[in-house]
């Protein structure tokens, strides 16, 4: 049952023995900056900022966007990637009482009219070299406003100069425009813009965020959360996690878009002292070299990230002593990825494991996670501290017995307010049960062992009908990534005259193996072996790479899009 919840032997903690501010998100990070002012919060570049000066930033820029005309309330759509402009303003928004709406960097003009639309943005933020995919679409819109950032406006000065000498000058220039607002001439202004009126205007409680739901088997939401859900969330992670101390460094990769990059990436590090090393841009050679400079003590990434610098050579190569936490979320961690990774850390010296956790938007990001010394194959770990999670009968609010599939479900206060302007989606989202609890259902099936430890099996939507019998995807995924051969595989269902669907599998090759008929039969042979008749591909098509969502995911939607259609 849920109750059986492993808190006091796995983080030493039992129910709600964990204690949460009861501040909003900008007003903790002016907390932890009055106690600890000069340890460096953010390094960009080759710059670093102090938490006394991110700090100073924050309350100067929320004057300046006060005294532009922005009030308390307004929706701002937030374009950047990770950027010391993007933190400073996701706090600035914050202590000014407006709610940032995160964005994707690379947000597509459609894409960006859709966000705006959706959540009644009337301010932006973003870079002089992303504008003109906002002035595409900005009169479909109601932004009146934009804040125009640089990217070299907080480098290093080696750095700086060498960004205008190169790719500054492929920037086309910003026409002038009322409603253009200058990120340097707002923190010029912030000096002496008078302070706000009420500093503090949102509750811990209130809306404080947008962020969006993958998108991956529906239409994209908008997914509305607190101050209080993100501190919650950055407290359990590090009691979960950590312990995060003072001076604690996190390699920042993941964009602040998404709720494991925001929550656990940024703000679990500076309510804690920490810094974070800001990654604008994945490559395994600079994520490499940022080890070997800077000795970051976390790393949070998806399996895409961890396998990727596996392959590394200069990461093989980087001292791998420092590292306190290695954590990886955003889809399912392969036992081939963890022991390639881990077997490169012990090389370079380290001794810390890859821990595989489990989470959703909808509840800010994770809220399981593997113990740091016990794994178990095929397991996204136990609840965080105070979270609960339980297995049901689709469709019910019956508990299943262990080890039987089921929807997971967790509770605790880390669920999200609601969907935005969707209330009905919400109430077949959130919903209370018998217990008196809300329980946010999933969407994912998965099953719950004898000990609390639960199991991921697939999307509720990702489904493959055959013959009547449901397959998923991610078991024969699960069988094809332990041939030596496979990289990485994806499986859909495609169109059968009889069956309905049959499953077919996408693989891309590890160095050193050829795709030819011999090895598609090997694999699906290997498929036979493991799994019941009708879970077996029919085929596998091989692929140079597969396609990736925006926070690397395998895109199954877009394989689904690309298989042609029996006519």
């Amino acid at each position: 049952m849920y109750e059986k919840k492993p808190w006091l032997k796995f983080y030493g903690t039992t129910p709600h023995t964990l204690t949460y501010p009861a501040m909003t998100l900008s007003e903790a990070v002016h907390a932890k900056a009055a106690e600890l002012p000069q340890l460096t919060a953010l390094i960009f570049m080759g710059a670093r900022i102090t938490h006394a000066g991110l700090d100073r930033r924050i309350c100067g820029m929320s004057r300046a966007l006060g005294a532009a005309g922005m009030k308390r309330g307004d929706h701002v759509l937030v374009c950047l990637p990770n950027i010391p402009q993007a933190v400073i303003v996701f706090y600035a928004l914050n202590r000014l009482g407006a709610v940032p709406a995160m964005i994707h960097p690379l947000s597509a003009p459609a894409e960006i009219r859709g966000y705006a639309l959706q959540t009644s943005c009337t301010w932006a933020v973003t870079l002089d070299a992303f504008y003109p995919r906002f002035a595409e679409v900005r009169g479909q819109t109601a932004l009146a406003h934009m804040v125009i950032c640089g990217a070299s406006e907080c480098m290093g000065p080696l750095l700086k100069l060498g960004f205008a000498l190169t790719e500054a000058r492929k920037i086309a220039p910003v026409p002038a425009d009322p409603g253009i607002l200058r990120w340097s001439d707002l923190e010029r202004q912030g000096h002496t813009a008078p302070e706000l009126a009420s500093p503090n205007p949102l509750s811990p409680d209130e809306l404080a965020l947008f962020l969006f739901s993958g998108g991956t088997t529906a239409a994209s939401k908008a997914i509305m959360l607190s101050s209080t859900n993100c501190n919650v969330l950055a407290i359990q992670t590090n009691a979960a996690g950590g312990p995060i101390l003072p001076g604690d460094s996190m390699l920042s990769i993941l964009p602040m878009f998404h709720g494991f990059g925001l929550a656990v990436g940024i703000h679990a590090i500076l309510i804690q002292g920490g810094t974070c090393i800001l990654v604008p841009r994945f490559t395994a050679d600079g994520l490499a070299a940022l080890v070997r400079k800077y000795r970051p003590a976390y790393i949070a990434g998806v399996p895409t990230l961890f396998d990727a610098l596996a392959s590394n050579a200069r990461f093989g190569k980087a001292p791998a002593a420092s590292f306190k936490g290695l954590f990886c979320g955003g889809d399912s961690l392969t036992r081939q990825t963890k022991e390639r990774f881990e077997a490169v850390v012990r090389n370079v010296g380290g001794t810390t494991p890859l821990r595989e956790g489990y989470g959703l938007t909808e509840s800010v990001t994770a809220n399981m996670l593997m113990p740091r010394d016990h794994y178990r194959e095929g397991s996204m770990g136990i609840p965080y501290p105070d979270m609960l999670a339980k297995v049901v009968k689709p469709g019910t609010f019956d508990e299943v017995p262990p080890r039987e599939d089921g929807e997971i479900c967790v509770s605790g206060p880390t669920l999200m307010l609601g969907y935005l302007d969707d209330p009905d989606e919400t109430a077949a989202t959130l919903r209370r049960h018998d217990d008196g609890l809300l329980w946010l259902h999933t969407g994912d099936i998965g099953t719950m062992d004898e000990d609390g430890f639960f199991y991921f099996k697939q999307r509720v939507k990702r489904i493959i009908k055959t013959s009547g019998i449901s397959v998923y995807p991610s078991q024969i995924e699960d069988v094809l990534n332990r041939h030596p051969a496979v990289r990485l595989s994806c499986v859909i269902g495609v169109p059968h005259p009889t069956k309905l669907q049959v499953p077919k599998g996408f693989v891309t090759l590890n160095e050193g193996w050829q795709a030819n008929p011999d090895l598609e039969q090997e694999l699906i042979e290997l498929c036979k072996k493991e799994l019941m008749p009708h879970s077996c591909p029919r085929c596998i098509e091989f692929r140079d790479r597969l396609p990736l969502t925006l926070v690397g995911k395998v895109a199954y939607r877009t394989l689904e899009v690309q298989e042609p259609q029996p006519k």
